[in-house]
């Protein structure tokens, strides 16, 4: 396991060996079907999660039952939130979703403590704070400053001429809710920008889309 690791991570493979053996014996594998819930808000933290195949979802929910989506997790990333429950020893203020079947390795506690001594592992977790933090502002300023309906038009660029996507899942994606997204996709629809069918929505425009995403 430790090579999987250190193929996906390679600050796995930059520790001694001591440590190295330490992350073979302690770190515990399982696997996640897609849609299970990896983590709960006001869950207690049990360790650092490497994830080494599919993807994990981090949502912030609402008391309404809405949820603005925070980032992705994906093989040879892992998740700001973990470690930043780790080191202020703090319940998860979030959920983490499996996206698709994932297969993750956890790192536990005391392991994930007597890494952090090493520079190697110290300056990866502190530029994992670095990049999640710089998307988590991006995500600010969207939500934020700019309209609903450009960030929409802009999810749905760059993805090809079809999607196979609900409005509840545009909805969920953009912190918004379904059926100011399904208004908007309609007024879309009238401009013959897209075309809209069951769980599928058709790119006409694509330029037009563009002028509208800014």
């Amino acid at each position: 396991m430790t090579d999987d690791l250190a193929a996906l991570y390679p600050v796995i493979g930059a520790l001694p060996a001591a440590q190295q053996a330490r992350v073979r014996a302690q770190t515990h594998l399982f696997d996640v079907p897609a849609g299970s819930l990896v983590f709960d808000d006001r869950q207690t933290c049990q360790g650092f999660p490497f994830v080494l195949s599919g993807s994990l979802r981090v949502v912030k929910l609402a008391a309404n039952g809405r949820e603005l989506p925070l980032y992705r997790v994906l093989p040879g990333e892992t998740c700001i939130i973990s470690s930043s429950c780790l080191l202020g020893r703090e319940p998860y203020n979030a959920c983490g979703i499996a996206e698709s079947d994932a297969r993750l390795a956890l790192l536990p506690q005391p392991l994930f403590e007597e890494l952090l001594a090493t520079s190697a592992f110290r300056d990866f977790v502190f530029h994992l704070f670095a990049e999640r933090i710089a998307e988590l502002m991006r995500l600010i300023d969207e939500v934020a400053f700019r309209r609903l309906d450009a960030r929409l038009a802009a999810r749905l660029l760059g993805h090809g001429p079809v999607l196979q996507l609900t409005h509840q899942q545009l909805a969920d994606e953009l912190g918004s809710v379904r059926e100011m997204v399904s208004r908007l996709l309609k007024g879309f629809s009238e401009q013959g920008l897209v075309r809209l069918g069951r769980e599928r929505i058709e790119i006409i425009d694509a330029a037009g889309l563009r002028r509208l995403a800014g």
